[in-house]
């Protein structure tokens, strides 16, 4: 341990430890029913983000000095079994510290803009701690070593976000729509799981560089047949899919907009949404593997940026128009990644990014610049619709209920993934009261007993 706290490791366990901080601190003043002034947890959100900045700064400083550009760090095996162990293990290379970076950025940005905008709410307390979760999940999943760490981190992130579309809980609809976003999420992580523990089968590790190959991004070569890395990559595909809202899981895009204006620019705007598109750069060495997993990558990603596009044109809020055109740009990225490209989408992510955080924070003010400019022109602006003239009358208007209906994903997600789901969890916990009161003698008490009707969101929201 004690090597640890020299050079870069110093600068890793900063990197860790602040966000991780944070956590603690909101979650146990929450814990004990501690109010935590506005003023103070601002300052502690920003320490936080600017530190892990400095601190992720001073890494990239050092590796550059040292002309290095791989520097794993690891914290032991959790868990040892005969043929299988879990280790936590982080690495910074030219994938990770760029992601890591931007995510310090961005929500230090995020947080300086909502301690504003939620003066005197009465869930602030609630928004930052889910907001520092939030946080350690991107932090973790971007600096990620092994599979087990990686999902760590994107549970974080996928708690934090059901969390946030929910946060105004007074009301029915981001209560059910949190609840619709979680269960989207369930299928993804499980599909990740499942990849998990196809890994550790392969190699008896999670360790990204024993599948993948060691060394620095992007220039390892997966350790597995082609027939393992289309099985392994198929089953992150979908992880990816629902994480980043890609075809058919773009049902729930929309929903999430029920959130904060500061969570939706950072979680579908900015960071949360190409969390995808960064896993599968991390397991990229697969793709050069598998051709067809590259070719279904491909279709995804088009398949995505076309849909996401027509519903974009089609939306009647300014969130969710805003939602649909960063899935656009998000269903590029993944097409540039399956065709083989590493660093143009890494830099396309950080891009997008940043231009998706602002126009997010000014989706509020966006109208009142719109009735300026009519007044100022004195007519209201009309965008000619060029590629329209060309396009049949009937075509037009089934493109149109396509657009408008969002493809139609969302009533496939309800009516073929959540409520079948929801209905099989339903129906395992009737059988589980059954077993329980014959063992017990006693009936489960009301209060735990799941409605009789219950067999879709609406009935339990």
């Amino acid at each position: 341990m004690p090597e640890i706290l020299h050079g870069p490791g110093l600068f890793g366990l900063i990197l860790l430890v602040m966000p991780f901080s944070l956590v603690l601190l909101l979650g146990l003043a929450s814990l004990v029913g501690y109010q935590l002034g506005e003023s103070l947890i601002s300052r502690l959100v920003q320490l936080t983000c600017v530190v892990g900045l400095l601190a992720g700064l001073g890494m990239l400083a050092w590796m550059l000095t040292e002309g290095t550009r791989y520097v794993p760090l690891e914290l032991g095996h959790w868990v040892e079994i005969p043929h299988f162990h879990f280790s936590l293990k982080f690495i910074f290379d030219p994938l990770s510290i760029p992601f890591m970076l931007l995510s310090f950025a961005l929500c230090g940005v995020i947080g300086a803009f909502t301690t504003n905008y939620l003066h005197r709410e009465p869930g602030f307390n609630r928004f930052f701690f889910c907001f520092s979760l939030f946080l350690l999940g991107m932090v973790m999943t971007s600096l990620a070593g092994t599979i087990e760490t990686l999902f760590a981190g994107w549970e974080l992130v996928g708690v934090s976000s059901a969390l946030l579309v929910a946060f105004f809980q007074e009301r029915a609809s981001p209560v059910r729509n949190g609840l619709h976003v979680w269960t989207v999420y369930r299928i993804s992580d499980a599909a990740l799981l499942i990849a998990a523990v196809a890994m550790h089968h392969l190699r008896g590790e999670g360790d990204f560089a024993g599948l993948l190959g060691a060394g620095p991004w992007p220039a390892g070569h997966a350790n597995v047949t082609h027939t393992q890395a289309l099985v392994v990559g198929l089953l992150l595909l979908v992880a990816v899919a629902g994480k980043s809202a890609l075809v058919p899981f773009s049902g729930w895009l929309p929903r999430a907009m029920e959130g904060p204006t500061p969570s939706s620019a950072i979680y579908y705007g900015a960071l949360s949404v190409h969390l995808g598109a960064f896993l599968l750069l991390r397991v990229s060495p697969l793709l050069d593997v598998s051709v067809w997993l590259s070719a279904a990558v491909v279709v995804l990603g088009l398949l995505t940026a076309i849909v996401a596009a027509l519903s974009c044109r089609a939306q009647t809020d300014i969130k969710s128009a805003l939602s649909y055109a960063s899935l656009t740009q998000v269903g590029l990225i993944v097409a540039e990644i399956g065709l083989g490209l590493r660093y143009l989408p890494l830099i396309h992510i950080i891009g997008h990014a940043c231009l998706r955080t602002l126009q997010f924070l000014r989706a509020s003010s966006v109208l009142h610049d719109y009735r300026t400019l009519e007044n100022a022109m004195g007519v209201r602006p009309v965008a000619r619709d060029t590629v329209g003239q060309l396009l049949t009358p009937g075509l037009k208007s089934w493109l149109y209920r396509l657009a408008i209906e969002r493809g139609y994903f969302d009533a496939f997600l309800k009516d073929y993934i959540a409520t079948p789901c929801l209905r099989l969890f339903t129906w395992c916990d009737s059988l589980e009261r059954r077993w329980t009161d014959m063992l017990s003698g006693t009936p489960s008490r009301e209060s735990d007993a799941l409605p009789p009707s219950a067999g879709s969101l609406e009935d339990l929201s």
